[in-house]
């Protein structure tokens, strides 16, 4: 089994960022619950690829503007 992965996100300052747009705001943009938005941005839910994408698609940036994934170790 490979190293353990951390993935953190921007979605609280992305959202900031884009007129404070809100929770719900962007949940219904990318087809979403706003539950799986709060428990994203608290770092409590991992996304799908594809939830990832559209995520990213929401704020027009690349999916690396949005998510981040380290090694457990601390290691990009």
């Amino acid at each position: 089994m490979g190293k353990k992965l951390i993935i953190s996100n921007n979605i609280r300052k992305l959202r900031f960022f884009a007129n404070e747009m809100t929770q719900l705001e962007l949940a219904e943009k990318a087809g979403i619950s706003r539950q799986t938005i709060i428990a994203l941005e608290a770092g409590k839910y991992t996304p799908s690829l594809e939830m990832a994408f559209r995520i990213a698609d929401v704020f027009d940036v690349p999916i690396g503007e949005v998510f981040e994934c380290k090694s457990a170790e601390g290691k990009k």
